[in-house]
């Protein structure tokens, strides 16, 4: 075995920390300006593989691998950040809103045995669902990353044993990283959540196999990572890499079918071109890499990803914003200084004392400290204890009183059952006149299609539209919008006037799929299209496609939930997404004002019935 597989610091690995922890923030804080920040996850599989292999292979070269001792480090440096954020951050969601604290038992078992991504799978959680976030969805990767640290020491010993040259080793973890990924790319449904091969272990492993394939690659005696060319090579090599892997950040998307097949493959290989560029001779690259203000984000990654993504969900559902408006943008700031605040202490007190002294050693200096005859520390010794003695009791409780499902879910369940019934005793209407009527509809001649939008303003759009027929369904997207339509029609409920609302999950993927709804539907018929809001960063490009489709048709326009929901933000219900009781008079109001612009345009006669702004405006 090579020298370089026995010691030796790796200089620069916490740059690259730096760079996934950071990417990985930006997705979460303006999902917009980086669509592919969630590749910072894959750069951090890549590291691990590589990182724990190597040391593995050090410690093989000294005799054997000490599993016991190997699985215990892990644990004193995983368990205590964890723990923390799970004590902390439930009781933390229960005094914001008990929504929060839905499934949050079986996040919290699979938070505290690194099991999240099954158990979510199981469950039917949706990773890319924004409108029901979970205080804990991003544990899933921590699962990953442990599946892989308690399954690897064993297959490595069995494959050191099984080959020779380090050579077969690379190929066979190649082979096996194809593998895996070619289950996510087989797997993958093109239009359908895909959370399932997202968080599958199965089918996410060969970031870390690429990783393992760079360590057995480095652990060649006289292989090409220590030969002169790959030096010559060694810096281009990393800023090619290194812009390779912000363009593909800067392009993917979690709704393209490319990122699953091919795409975060490719980051994969691009983080360990980075990962390579860090070997051997100091480089302008490893310089940066471990710059002070780097290495320091990178030492605290861990802790950073930990606390980022609860503090976000927490805070934003405690304050609504409008998206992109002054009072978002300074919550995300007081956000990311909080996680920062929170990983930085978590890092001081926490992580470094029970990694460095082991659980045992760490827990009788606490408990000496308890009765030290120095104050300060005896006081913030008993405070910690009490605090923490507190957490527990109220993470219990909370875990104990958590609703099965949400005030939004139930809502939509309630008022989709009442809303089939109504749709299946609906009148059928003669067929509309190819010649538009387009004078201002009443809610009788008036059939909106859509999705949970649709389904928690009911009450509004029935109050304000009496007689209206809603054809609505929680998770509806535009993909499913012809079915439903063509259904309609061929039932005879599609009455003169019609509302369209889909999109809210998933955005508008496919702008055939709307103008074939619209040319369904005719000419003959006045339609509103209501535009999306929300805080994913699919929806300004899925409204400007909308508007630019509409204006295409003359009986057609767009009714801007956009920009009510954006001056209205107490309307929303706790998922800032549904509007609450009030909010639904405003989502009748954008309707209504929609149809009476509408009808303005068409007839060139005022519409004199005034705006409804009873209940809410538009």
């Amino acid at each position: 075995m090579s020298p370089k597989a026995r010691g030796g610091r790796i200089e620069g690995l916490d740059g690259l920390r730096a760079i996934a922890v950071v990417a990985v923030l930006v997705f979460h804080l303006r999902p917009e300006s980086l669509p592919g920040g969630f590749l910072g996850v894959d750069v951090f599989f890549v590291v691990s593989g590589f990182l724990i292999t190597t040391l593995l292979l050090r410690e093989m070269a000294g005799g054997r691998i000490n599993l016991a001792g190997f699985w215990l480090r892990r644990a004193r440096r995983l368990l205590p950040a964890l723990l923390a954020v799970v004590l902390v951050c439930v009781p933390a969601a229960w005094a914001v809103s008990s929504d929060l604290l839905v499934g949050i038992a079986r996040q919290s078992v699979g938070a505290l045995t690194f099991s999240t991504n099954w158990l979510e799978i199981s469950a039917g959680s949706s990773y890319f669902d924004t409108t029901a976030p979970q205080v804990f969805a991003h544990f899933w990767s921590l699962a990953v990353e442990e599946q892989f640290y308690l399954l690897w020491p064993l297959l490595l010993v069995v494959i050191m044993s099984a080959t020779a040259a380090a050579r077969t080793r690379v190929r066979i973890a190649l082979v096996a990283a194809g593998l895996s990924a070619a289950l996510m790319a087989l797997q993958l449904t093109p239009g359908e959540d895909a959370t399932r091969v997202y968080y599958g272990t199965d089918t996410h492993a060969f970031s870390l196999l690429v990783g393992v394939a760079l360590a057995f690659w480095w652990s060649q005696p006289e292989g090409f990572l220590s030969s002169d060319a790959w030096r010559h090579w060694q810096q281009r090599a990393a800023l090619g890499a290194l812009g390779g892997l912000a363009v593909l950040m800067l392009t993917l998307r979690e709704s393209t079918a490319f990122t699953f097949r091919g795409g975060i493959l490719l980051a994969a290989l691009l983080s360990a071109v980075l990962i390579a560029a860090l070997l051997g001779r100091p480089t302008l690259f490893q310089r940066v890499m471990r710059a002070p203000a780097v290495e320091w984000v990178g030492q605290r990654s861990y802790g950073i990803y930990l606390w980022h993504w609860p503090v976000i969900v927490i805070l934003t559902l405690l304050v609504p914003t409008a998206h992109d408006s002054a009072e978002r943008w300074a919550i995300l700031c007081v956000a990311l200084l909080l996680t920062l605040a929170l990983s930085a202490a978590s890092y001081r007190w926490l992580e470094t004392p029970v990694r460095n002294l082991g659980f045992s050693e760490a827990i009788r200096r606490f408990r000496r400290s308890l009765v030290t005859a120095v104050p300060a520390r005896r006081v913030a010794a008993r405070a910690t204890a009490g605090t923490t003695a507190m957490l527990v009791i109220l993470a219990g409780v909370a875990i104990a009183a958590a609703p099965d499902r949400t005030s939004t879910q139930a809502q939509i369940e309630a008022t989709e059952a009442r809303l089939a019934a109504d749709a299946a005793t609906a009148d059928v209407v003669t067929e509309a006149d190819p010649e538009l009527d387009a004078s201002m509809p009443t809610g009788e001649e008036i059939t909106a299609f859509g999705d949970s939008l649709v389904v928690t303003s009911a009450d509004g759009l029935e109050h304000h539209l009496p007689g209206i027929l809603l054809d609505a369904r929680s998770n509806r997207k535009w993909v499913d919008a012809p079915a439903v339509v063509q259904d309609a029609l061929d039932q005879g409920t599609v009455r003169r006037a019609v509302v369209l609302h889909f999109g809210t999950n998933a955005g508008v993927d496919d702008p055939d799929l709307v103008r074939g709804v619209l040319d369904d539907l005719g000419a003959g018929r006045m339609i509103v299209v209501l535009n999306i809001y929300g805080s994913s960063h699919w929806v300004p490009g899925s409204n400007a496609a909308l508007a630019d489709i509409v204006a295409d048709y003359p009986n057609a326009i767009i009714g801007d939930w956009n920009t009510a929901a954006a001056e209205h933000t107490t309307l929303l219900q706790a998922d800032q997404i549904h509007p609450d009781i009030e909010g639904a008079h405003l989502y009748a109001n954008v309707v209504k004002d929609a149809f009476r612009s509408l009808s303005e345009r068409l007839t060139g006669i005022p519409v004199e019935e005034p705006a409804d702004t009873e209940d809410g405006s538009a």
